[in-house]
């Protein structure tokens, strides 16, 4: 029997495997597009069975190639740049293979749990998992917002656990391919090696400099969540994933700064000094976000909680010191 993963080469697809692999689970199908090769370098210390491209495994899928030897399917697999203007290819990629995975999953009585966004909340500002609080600001936030409104029209019949996981900002290992769309606390750490110094945005939506609140979220505890659902197939439902605390950018940027400081021998400074040394410093707010740009989200945590989740979150300062540490030692 095996578990499929689709972006098992990806940022959290690979976390996944990885995470999979620590329970001494090597039957693992990994499925990706690795037209960007550099991701393969995420999963050259776990062990799987096969490798897939995304195509080729819709095939397999449709021929019954699969069929009475899957245990789950994780499905990560998305494109998630948030600027990407090409909808039909969004909603090929996104929706329609989401679809197919959803269908056979059902046909099978298969485990299916998938990567959904905190992006279809737009500008918020509450972020609870109902349909009132919805309303995605791009492509791909629609995407995903379509595809939870398909598994809640066909929830009353569903033959086995369906669970989706809204992401809020996910950081930590494994996200060096994503480039642009890496996470702040990627940036800022290789920004301050490589200036001395950070960049933020100037305020905006009437947040102060850098002050534009995220509920930033380690993939460690994203790991976790998925694991804790495979190991209770009975509980299905569309769940909020972050840590329900809202922190500022500037409290990533501080982490970074004051864990590499201390790399150094270096005491701790507070967000004052550091921008009186000109550590951090403040860049006006794109234009081309303006309108498209999410300035706070906390995840109301209670459905996830409800579901018998009950682990403690790492806050910025933990979840950021470890990656920071991860980073330097790579």
């Amino acid at each position: 029997m095996y578990y499929i993963i689709t972006g098992a080469a990806g940022f959290i697809g690979s976390n996944l495997v990885k995470a999979l692999n620590d329970r001494g689970e090597t039957n693992i199908i990994a499925v990706d597009n690795l037209k960007n090769a550099d991701k393969f370098r995420n999963l050259t210390d776990c062990e799987i069975a096969d490798y897939m491209d995304k195509e080729d495994f819709l095939v397999h899928l449709r021929e019954g190639f699969f069929d009475g030897l899957v245990t789950a399917v994780l499905h990560e697999g998305a494109c998630s740049d948030t600027m990407e203007t090409d909808g039909r290819y969004m909603m090929k990629n996104n929706y329609r293979y989401s679809l197919e995975l959803l269908d056979y999953c059902q046909e099978e009585e298969i485990p299916f749990l998938y990567a959904s966004s905190a992006s279809v909340y737009g500008a918020g500002p509450m972020f609870k998992e109902a349909r009132e609080h919805e309303s995605p600001l791009n492509v791909y936030a629609y995407s995903k917002f379509l595809f939870d409104q398909v598994v809640r029209r066909r929830w009353h019949k569903r033959t086995a656990q369906i669970a989706g996981f809204r992401y809020f900002n996910v950081y930590g290992p494994r996200e060096q391919h994503k480039g642009r769309m890496a996470s702040v606390a990627f940036h800022f750490f290789n920004q301050f090696r490589a200036d001395g110094y950070v960049k933020l945005f100037e305020g905006c939506d009437g947040y102060e400099n850098g002050g534009q609140l995220r509920d930033f979220v380690s993939v460690e505890d994203v790991a976790r969540v998925n694991m804790h659902f495979l190991d209770h197939p009975e509980t299905s439902g569309i769940f909020n994933l972050g840590t329900g605390r809202a922190q500022s950018f500037n409290d990533v940027a501080v982490a970074v700064i004051n864990t590499l400081r201390a790399e150094e021998g270096k005491p701790a400074l507070d967000l004052a000094e550091m921008h009186k040394q000109q550590l951090i410093r403040y860049i006006p707010f794109p234009d081309a976000l303006k309108g498209k740009y999410q300035s706070y989200t906390q995840a109301d945590m209670d459905a996830m909680r409800e579901a018998g989740y009950d682990a403690p979150f790492l806050t910025v300062a933990e979840g950021t010191e470890r990656y920071v540490k991860y980073m330097l030692g790579m």
